[in-house]
């Protein structure tokens, strides 16, 4: 089961966190995986060595409107595309900077839409597909302090719902990931505030943070063969944050 032979995939945002986990479990199932970093080839080259399976190394600043074109140069098609990398800041609603909303929603949500405009028409020809992006609890709970980074979500998970029914006729998936509370170095500070760590945690009916290969092992289910008839889907793993 879950077997990617013969499958390329791409993962952005994987030299760490989430997106490294993601990136060595496709590898894990046989998939020739591109682990992607947006200013380090050093970082990209160790999250590979770190990585058992055929992986290979891309670079490439999300922010810029040509990221999916400079992208496409160094990976060609693929038929597994997970959208994983974010930029994320903390500002209160009244303080945050047109830089700051910039830089969100361009890496957030307009690379996520340019790169689906490059990499879905092979997979559309081709008749085989999966495309997944990851959003966030803050969809559904957004943090008063990262307006714009839940709103980036929220607009993302748009786009999936709007994609998936287009592309379903020609066996290509897209679905949405909605990570809670994980321990990935974006949390360590937060996490690592015994004060702050003990509030959030509280809000987590599971009672704990999850971990990188929580998120991990469901995206294998959404690229696999045997998640070929889910299609459209938010599906949540954030230890029951999310429920209202």
């Amino acid at each position: 089961m879950f077997d990617l032979t013969g499958k390329r995939a791409l993962v952005t945002g994987s030299t760490q966190g989430i997106g490294e986990a993601i990136a060595a479990c496709l590898a894990a199932q046989h998939a020739q995986v591109y682990v992607h970093g947006a200013t380090s080839m050093e970082k990209c080259e160790a999250a590979a060595r770190r990585m058992v399976g055929d992986t290979h190394v891309c670079l490439q600043d999300l922010s810029v409107v040509e990221c999916a074109d400079r992208l496409y140069r160094q990976t060609g098609d693929v038929d597994i595309l997970v959208l994983n990398a974010s930029v994320q800041y903390r500002s209160a609603w009244n303080e945050i900077t047109p830089e700051e909303f910039s830089r969100q929603i361009n890496v957030n949500l307009r690379a996520s839409l340019l790169l689906i405009q490059r990499y879905a028409p092979a997979m559309l020809h081709k008749g085989w597909g999966r495309i997944v992006t990851i959003g966030s609890v803050q969809q559904v709970r957004p943090h008063k302090d990262m307006a714009v980074y839940a709103a980036s979500k929220c607009a993302q998970m748009s786009l999936v719902r709007n994609l998936s029914r287009q592309y379903a006729p020609h066996g290509v998936t897209v679905n949405n990931l909605s990570p809670g509370v994980i321990d990935t170095p974006r949390n360590d500070a937060a996490l690592g505030d015994p004060v702050y760590s003990k509030q959030v945690i509280a809000g987590i009916p599971m009672g704990y943070a999850g971990t990188a290969e929580d998120c991990a092992w469901p995206v294998l289910l959404l690229c696999s063969e045997e998640g070929r008839y889910i299609t459209g889907a938010d599906l949540p793993v954030d230890g029951g944050m999310g429920l209202q």
